[in-house]
């Protein structure tokens, strides 16, 4: 009998079934320097212990992205080491502030099965959920993937595809405790820009490109222990459709908020994430660039000093953004767009 974990195929997964994903991490100061190497990530409230202690945070938390990464890895290897794709995110809401020497772990549940028309692959829904130490939640958001069938003679289960929200509602969103907007510099934030100054419909080209390296990707992938074959793997990838890895969505989101500085630089924490989809491959080589819609606004209740935006951030690979590129008349991506990001993030009022 084999010691070693071939990882869950799609007949592997069943309605209800609970999964308690290994490898509990600790982050540490030494994550937020690879965060900033990678990402070039410039929010001032993760990048100074100053400004985010100025506001009623306990230290410089960590980025809500770093976080989500940490979660999302530790659900590889029982969620998606067989996967096609990760298709998309949905009910994606972060929960209190991770702090260097915070330990996180995840539990995932499965919300939904449905095998695909080739009886090849199937697509598997989870609900996963990260915590500290203290039991406390730092991410609770669902995702699908597309993962192969280890025995395709085997029957499909009765499909159950989950009804998932198409947004988080802006009461939901999670406050941290103690936050106090009095005192955010918005000097030293690098922004003049805030709550009241952004409107629904409105666009904002990003303007700056990052290119991805190979060396960046395989770094990333292996800080968030994330052992997807598509990602790692070349001797094996060198077999399949595209001839070479896939690079981790999770490094274009980060590339993507990074960018997005250029434009919201007081858009200090990515408070949930209401819909994303990976809409095509980006490969080492690639350049991203990034421009974001304000699809809402709203006020949160009992604060008049911080306020949601509602953003559709978009990537793309070696196209720039001036004129919003998006989808076609078809209704279909268009092939340089490697990402449509919806989420909430928090930003400072004008008081």
């Amino acid at each position: 009998m084999s010691k070693t974990n071939p990882g869950n195929f799609f007949e592997d997964f069943s309605l209800g079934q609970e999964l308690v994903h290994a490898t509990p991490r600790t982050v540490t100061e030494g994550d937020v320097a690879l965060y900033c190497a990678l990402y070039g990530s410039r929010f001032a409230v993760q990048s100074a212990a100053s400004m985010a202690m100025a506001i009623g945070y306990e230290d410089a938390p960590l980025d809500d992205l770093l976080v989500f990464h940490v979660v999302f890895g530790k659900t590889v290897p029982d969620v998606s080491l067989n996967a096609v794709a990760n298709l998309g995110y949905a009910r994606g809401r972060m929960g209190v502030p991770v702090y260097a020497g915070d330990t996180l772990r995840t539990v995932s549940r499965v919300i939904g099965l449905k095998e695909n028309s080739n009886g090849k692959t199937g697509v598997v829904y989870v609900n996963s959920v990260g915590m500290n130490q203290n039991d406390e939640v730092v991410a609770d958001y669902c995702r699908w993937v597309m993962v192969n069938k280890r025995d395709t003679s085997l029957p499909a289960p009765d499909p159950e595809v989950p009804d998932l929200p198409d947004r988080v509602a802006p009461e939901d969103l999670y406050t941290p405790d103690g936050l106090d907007m009095s005192g955010y510099d918005t000097t030293l934030a690098g922004s003049p820009h805030l709550w009241e100054d952004y409107a629904v419909g409105e666009k904002i080209d990003h303007r700056d490109g990052m290119t991805i390296e190979d060396a960046e990707h395989m770094m990333a992938t292996r800080l968030w222990q994330n052992t997807a074959k598509v990602h790692f793997n070349q001797f094996e990838q060198a077999k399949g459709r595209f001839g070479k890895r896939l690079i981790y969505g999770g490094h274009v989101i980060s590339l993507a908020r990074a960018l997005s500085f250029n434009g919201l630089g007081n858009a200090f924490r990515l408070a949930a994430i209401n819909a994303g989809a990976h809409c095509n491959p980006t490969f080492a080589g690639d350049t991203i660039h990034a421009w974001s819609e304000v699809l809402e606004t709203s006020s949160l209740p009992d604060r008049d000093d911080l306020g949601a935006l509602r953003l559709r951030t978009v990537a793309t690979k070696d196209l720039p953004c001036a004129d919003f590129p998006y989808k076609g008349e078809d209704g279909k991506y268009l092939p340089n767009v490697v990402l449509d990001l919806d989420y909430w993030a928090l930003i400072p009022r004008k008081g």
